[in-house]
């Protein structure tokens, strides 16, 4: 498969997962929708929605849609990131590429979507919120820790139960992402993604908003970096648990 190919199932899949994650916190934190103050947990089910779309459009390049899955499969030592895509310098690059692409084209098109709901939002917290994640508690090596063990969970689910999402299963990621912010999401909103909260949050930092305030980049590096470690960390013990297993057999 080209390179070109995964680069673009990438955008596409990306996309989809962040207009529609995007979308639902939209729905529910913007002002006069049909789903305002419709609570954290209809926002967790509306990214698992997204996550479930956004693996079935992205299938053809093994639907990673974050760098930290990336990542993870690079720590776990993988040969191949999908079928015919070897695990190398630049086939690294063209996943990262596409999926921050990707998440940003998303916000951009959910901002479309609800662009008179962003105007009469007066709350420049609801406006950013929909873009980006952000604390409850703001701490940052505590907000990093959140992240990291938050991805954690994801990669190392993923990796335990069938390789890549696409041979996991859409509904199973889906759920799983559910399981993460139902159950870890608290404190910070759960990136577990850093194109996910990355090329949304460039996309409000880039978009005439009205009224929206600043993009807290003072925070934007958790989100990134906590994943990224996370992700790395999934990966390797993912590698390690069945050669103890063995060993211990």
């Amino acid at each position: 498969m080209s390179l070109g190919i995964v680069f673009l199932s990438e955008v596409f899949g990306t996309a989809m997962l962040t207009l529609l994650g995007c979308g639902v916190v939209a729905n529910v934190a913007l002002r006069g929708t049909k789903g305002n103050s419709g609570g954290f947990l209809m926002v967790t089910w509306g990214w698992g929605v997204a996550v479930f779309a956004g693996v079935y459009v992205a299938a053809k390049s093994g639907a990673h849609l974050n760098p930290a899955v990336t990542l993870g499969l690079l720590a776990n030592g993988a040969g191949e990131y999908a079928p015919d895509v070897p695990v190398d310098f630049a086939s690294t690059l063209t996943y990262f590429g596409g999926e921050l692409l990707g998440a940003f084209l998303g916000a951009v098109v959910c901002w479309l979507a609800y662009k008179q709901h962003f105007d009469a939002e007066e709350e420049v917290a609801s406006k950013l919120g929909v873009f980006s994640t952000g604390p409850a508690i703001r701490s940052s090596s505590w907000n990093l820790v959140t992240e990291i063990i938050g991805t954690f969970v994801l990669v190392f689910v993923i990796l335990t139960f069938g390789g890549t999402p696409s041979g996991l299963g859409p509904l199973a990621v889906a759920l799983l992402v559910v399981g993460i912010g139902v159950s870890l999401g608290g404190p910070t909103g759960y990136a577990i993604n850093p194109a996910r909260d990355l090329g949304p949050r460039i996309a409000h930092a880039l978009l005439p908003i009205k009224g929206k305030g600043s993009s807290d980049w003072g925070y934007s590096w958790i989100p990134v970096v906590g994943p990224l470690v996370g992700g790395a960390l999934g990966g390797l013990v993912a590698r390690i648990v069945p050669i103890i297993a063995t060993a211990a057999s």
